[in-house]
């Protein structure tokens, strides 16, 4: 009689990437975490980490700072992942916790494009590059919100947009600039041609969250779930093998305002990013409430949008310097 044969134990990794999912962690930190973990273990010899303790995170963090100088924020990543590793996989407990710094990230002034920068950025965009840059700066979303935008989340008739699990895992609503109606209308009408064309060769089923998906099982084949900016090709969805359109990838957005704003001749450093902080930034200069703009954000403590405030002053904090006197 045969054995009945028993599954192998997952490796480290493969039970960390199984922890994270039970997590509902999302699949691009679910690669950082990764990576990070793979990159903890390569650096004290591919030594197991329930042989390392506080001393060997601590020496870790410290090399990518000293050595690597990658910044605050890149670090407080990595420390995330680490104990992550520790505590949900290993399952040990944490009582050196205390002893691994949090690195303290440097409170700097966002780098804001003027109105006229703006314009000259836009004008050097086209067709859905052009129209995805234009929403950003027109409704103050992050990159990855404005990609994530489903078409039932477009309200045209209160010329508002719907933000579901932004930062934070909150939804919010922001504003549909008036010269953002017609644009839009014309990208879903390419959208649902593409949508049609994968539902008639057997496709057509976008994305959902897990519990989503299973609560709404056919959901994910109608025209209100799909994204507004999607890919002009399908794609085999890492985590689950079915092949779906997703969204168009940030990368090609980032490259396309690079590149828009050195044909611009715009010296500051500009990424998808600069034009949430241009768009903060501007209508606080027009006067509007900062609760409000910090609504329209999304900032749960009001202390995040105050940064924006430098630029109610000019130079120097609003103060005349004593040469303009002379």
């Amino acid at each position: 009689m045969e054995h009945q044969k028993t599954a192998r134990p997952l490796k480290l990794l493969a039970r960390m990437r199984e922890a994270l999912r039970v997590h509902h962690y999302s699949y691009r930190t679910e690669q950082a975490y990764l990576d990070w973990a793979r990159r903890y273990i390569l650096f004290h010899g591919k030594r197991h980490p329930k042989d390392l303790g506080a001393a060997e995170v601590a020496a870790f963090l410290s090399y990518l700072a000293t050595e690597r100088k990658v910044s605050a924020s890149t670090q407080n990543q990595a420390r995330a992942a680490i104990l992550f590793l520790y505590k949900q996989v290993l399952g040990v407990e944490l009582p050196w916790l205390s002893e691994v710094v949090q690195a303290k990230v440097s409170k700097r002034l966002p780098v804001v494009l003027t109105p006229r920068e703006v314009r000259l950025l836009l004008n050097e965009l086209s067709g859905t590059m052009g129209l995805v840059v234009s929403l950003l700066y027109g409704t103050g979303m992050r990159l990855m919100e404005g990609l994530r935008l489903r078409v039932k989340d477009v309200e045209f008739e209160r010329r508002e947009i719907v933000v579901r699990d932004g930062k934070g895992a909150k939804d919010r609503v922001t504003m549909l600039p008036e010269n953002l109606v017609a644009p839009l209308q014309d990208q879903l009408a390419r959208a649902k041609q593409l949508h049609d064309q994968d539902l008639a060769d057997g496709f057509g089923e976008v994305w959902l969250p897990e519990a989503l998906a299973v609560k709404y099982p056919k959901a994910g084949k109608t025209w209100g779930w799909q994204y507004v900016f999607p890919s002009p090709t399908r794609s085999l969805d890492p985590r689950s093998g079915v092949v779906r359109r997703h969204h168009i990838l940030p990368e090609t957005v980032q490259k396309a305002v690079k590149l828009a704003a050195s044909r611009a001749g715009i010296v500051k450093p500009c990424s998808p990013h600069v034009l949430r902080h241009s768009f903060t930034t501007h209508l606080l200069e027009s006067g509007y409430d900062i609760r409000t703009v910090q609504e329209l954000l999304g900032h749960s403590d009001v202390s995040t949008t105050m940064i924006y405030t430098h630029v109610l002053n000019r130079g120097g904090r609003g103060v005349i310097s004593p040469l303009d006197q002379i």
